[in-house]
Formats: structure tokens, C-alpha cells, sequence
């Protein structure tokens, strides 16, 4: 099969050129979630279907739904060849559900179950991920949508979820790639995907009415690609990042920028004119701007003549008093032409060299990987400012498990979120009350440097 070869550029170009595809309709929740080997087509029709992991043979996995305040209970159920578990990535919940083998609960081995229980405070936008080997099982499907709809819900015609993800595709079979052991993906920018989508397929698409008011729930699934994103078509604003409300809309009249595992909740209207395409595109590699999400057009309705409402807030919403806030410093190292001499890996101090023959290319705070004790000890109801030096050429998305933060930008609080990009060579500072107790993990969500260094954990008592 040279196609695949010779159509590459093609292929990563998004829908523009493809004809319609089938929409995907995201199932009801079962009970149980199956993890469990299965086919899906996530390249055009014209090439085989791809072996992924999956959740009850749905890629991606079943959306979760609930109302906030409501409690979630679901049964990991595996069926495949190797351990598991699930982080329910952005939910303020109870630390022993947070689904980190290692540190809130061990894998669940093959053949074997874990029900997590758990109720949902948050409204908003979130998402459901392996949390075992996560490089290799979220790049081979193993994620799902976790919405938690607020008890007045806002005013749009339609509510849509999607999930954006790039796969590293052989260009022949349209198999995942197995090697997730290349040192270049590691200590670079992080396991880049040859296929770009959306819930699962390329060449996505949607149906739309002129006039209509959507919301759009945008998640960003990739292993380490960051989405540069603008609408065409649509107007509209940003009402939430990572599932928090913004306490006044914003009207999208620039670039999205999307990081792995960060969310943005937009409220959109079609006003694309008629003959006009409305459409997401997303910036490539190439520097082109191409389709990551189009909108098929029939029909017409009212358009409103008001602005998006903002979201009702979150609990727990008060900004940090930075007055009285503990001081922490956090500065990452390491990676290809990193500035990383020496650090501790395993309790020892070690050399570069030593700790790449390890597997380890980063540290936080001077340290690769896990260690017994944590980052920080904190009390709970503590205030925390938190300096994070970025002494690396590569941008980093620092996510924190278990609670939310807001970055500081002169003096200011910002937007709570629960994944902040990090870019090469910057301090930034978060902010946040460690109101959860628990353990509780912070680590890089470019998942290959997760798993070779950065992955730290502050415990909140």
C-alpha cells in the first residue's frame, strides 16, 4: 500500500479535502468499563481499521455524564493484557479514587477489578485516561469524556463534545506504532502523532444550522501535541478553561491554544454567510492552517442578538491570598541540549549519563521520577504560590492532580485551570489552596516526559 506514503502531507491535512464523515455518537455510560483490545476506524475508510485499547470497545471511551453534586460509580473491568488504572483528570475528588498506580492505589492487573466511587463538585469539562503506563495506553486509546453538567444549564441549541488527538500511524497497516521507547520522542517535544483528529477519526465533521448556538466542549487528548486553533464561521466566546468558569466570557478574536490535557468550553453561534464554510481549523507543523473540526451547513435559524451569559461559578472559586501564601520553587532540567549536570534519580545523586542509561532525561526541583517523599508537605487550607523555571528548550503542560490553580502574570491572578503550559525558558508562578487532602501527583502531561522524569507529589494533610 504506497497511498498512504505518497498521500502523507494529504493525510495529515485534515477534512478539507475528504468527503463527509460518520459522526461520532458518544454512547451512554455503562456501569462497567471494559478495558479491553478493539478495532476502531480511525483512518479514512480506505484504510484498515486500527487495533487500539479501549473502553467497552468504544473509541473513545463511553462519555460519562453526570449532574453536579451527583455521585459517579464505575467498574474498571480489565480485559487486557497488561495493568491499568483510570485518573478522572481535572475532578476535585477523594484522593483514593484519583486512579495513580503507584501512589493512590495499585495497577489493576489483568483479569482483575477496581470501582471507583466518587462524587463530582464541579461542574464543567473533563476527561477520563489510563493512568498506568500512561504514554503508551493514552496514545493507544485508553481515554474517554467526563462532563458534569451544571444544574442551570446555559442557552444553546446543541452541546457537543470534542476530543482532539493526534496517533503515530504505520503508513501501511494504519497500526499504532509500538515503539514508545524512541530516546528522540522522549527527550524532545514528546511523541508527535502522523494523524490528526478528532473523537477518534480524521476527517471529522458536524452538522449545523445557520443562526444555531452551539457549545463546544474542545479537550485535547494527544500524548504531546500542543493545538494552535481559530474558528472560521463561528462567533463566539470562551466560558470555561479546564471544566472552571470564566467570571465574564471572552470573545474568541485570536488563537486557541490548546495543551495536552487542557480544555476550553466554548459558546459559539453559526454565522457563516451563505456559500461560507464554517469550520475549527488548527495550525500544522507546515505552518498551514488546515480543518481539524468542519461544520456541514443546512438550514437556518434566528441568530441571538445577545452575548454568551457566563457559567455559574465552581465552589471554591476565592483567589489565593498571596500575601500569606508558602513560597515554593520548582525549576525543570534536562532533555536534549538541557541543562541538567547531575540529579537525583532513585535517592542517589547521579550524572546525565548515568541517568539517561536509566530511562531518565528531566527532573523537577532537581529530581527524576518519583521518590518516597514528596515535593512538598502542606496543610490543608494552606495558600501556595508555586515559581516554575523552565530551564529546558521544550514547552512542558504541568498538570496538578486534585486541585486547581490560578498562574499569577504581574501580580494578577488568572483563570483557574488545572494544566498550564509551561514555554521554553520561562518562569511562570501558580497559585492555589490546597483545600484536598491526599496525595497527590504533578507531573508533565507531554506523557513521554512524565515518564522519564517529570512526575513529582505534594502531599495536602
Amino acid at each position: 500500500m504506497t497511498d498512504f506514503l505518497l498521500s502523507r502531507r494529504h493525510f495529515l491535512a485534515g477534512t478539507g479535502a475528504l468527503a463527509m464523515m460518520p459522526r461520532v455518537s458518544f454512547a451512554a455510560s455503562p456501569e462497567a468499563l471494559t478495558a479491553r483490545v478493539a478495532t476502531a476506524q480511525i483512518a479514512p475508510d480506505s484504510y484498515p481499521a486500527t487495533e487500539v485499547y479501549s473502553y467497552g470497545g468504544q473509541f473513545p471511551g463511553p462519555m460519562i455524564r453526570a449532574k453536579q453534586g451527583e455521585r459517579i460509580t464505575r467498574e474498571l473491568v480489565n480485559d487486557l493484557p497488561v495493568p491499568t488504572s483510570i485518573h478522572w483528570h481535572g475532578i476535585r475528588i477523594d484522593n483514593a479514587m484519583d486512579g495513580v498506580a503507584g501512589l493512590t492505589q495499585e495497577a489493576v492487573p489483568p483479569n482483575a477489578r477496581f470501582t471507583y466511587d466518587f462524587a463530582v463538585p464541579d461542574a464543567g469539562t473533563y476527561w477520563y485516561h489510563a493512568h498506568t503506563n500512561s504514554m503508551e495506553q493514552v496514545a493507544r486509546g485508553l481515554y474517554g469524556p467526563l462532563i458534569i453538567d451544571e444544574i442551570d444549564v446555559p442557552d444553546v441549541d446543541r452541546d457537543e463534545v470534542l476530543m482532539l488527538d493526534d496517533w503515530r500511524l504505520n503508513p501501511e497497516t494504519a497500526q499504532i506504532d509500538p515503539d514508545f521507547d524512541f530516546p528522540m520522542d522522549r527527550s524532545h517535544a514528546g511523541r508527535y502523532g502522523n494523524l490528526i483528529g478528532t473523537n477518534g477519526r480524521y476527517g471529522y465533521r458536524l452538522s449545523a444550522r445557520r443562526g444555531e448556538r452551539l457549545r463546544l466542549r474542545l479537550i485535547n487528548a494527544a500524548n504531546a501535541r500542543i493545538f494552535g486553533l481559530k474558528l472560521q464561521g463561528l462567533t463566539g466566546w470562551t466560558v470555561a478553561l479546564d471544566g472552571m468558569p470564566l467570571a465574564t466570557p471572552e470573545p474568541v478574536d485570536s488563537e486557541i491554544v490548546l495543551a495536552p490535557a487542557q480544555r476550553v468550553d466554548l459558546i459559539v453561534d453559526v454565522t457563516a454567510a451563505e456559500g461560507e464554510e464554517a469550520m475549527i481549523l488548527r495550525f500544522d507543523d507546515d505552518e498551514q492552517w488546515r480543518v481539524q473540526v468542519g461544520f456541514d451547513l443546512s438550514g437556518i435559524t434566528a441568530i441571538r442578538d445577545t452575548a454568551s451569559a457566563p457559567l455559574p461559578p465552581n465552589p471554591g472559586m476565592e483567589p489565593v491570598d498571596l500575601a500569606r501564601a508558602t513560597q515554593l520553587e520548582m525549576r525543570m532540567e534536562g532533555g536534549a541540549m538541557g541543562n541538567m549536570p547531575m540529579g537525583r534519580m532513585n535517592g542517589q545523586m547521579m550524572g546525565f549519563r548515568e541517568m539517561v542509561s536509566g530511562g531518565m532525561y528531566w527532573t523537577l526541583a532537581g529530581v527524576a521520577g518519583m521518590e518516597e517523599a514528596p515535593f512538598a508537605s502542606l496543610s490543608k487550607g494552606e495558600h501556595v504560590r508555586l515559581k516554575l523555571i523552565n530551564d529546558t528548550i521544550f514547552p512542558h503542560a504541568m498538570h496538578l492532580h486534585g486541585q486547581h490553580f490560578r498562574e499569577i502574570t504581574d501580580g494578577k491572578q488568572g483563570p483557574m485551570r488545572d494544566t498550564l503550559l509551561s514555554l521554553p525558558g520561562e518562569t511562570t508562578e501558580i497559585a492555589f489552596v490546597a483545600d484536598n487532602p491526599g496525595k497527590w501527583l504533578f507531573h508533565c502531561h507531554m506523557l513521554g516526559h512524565a515518564a522519564t522524569g517529570m512526575t513529582t507529589w505534594i502531599n495536602v494533610s
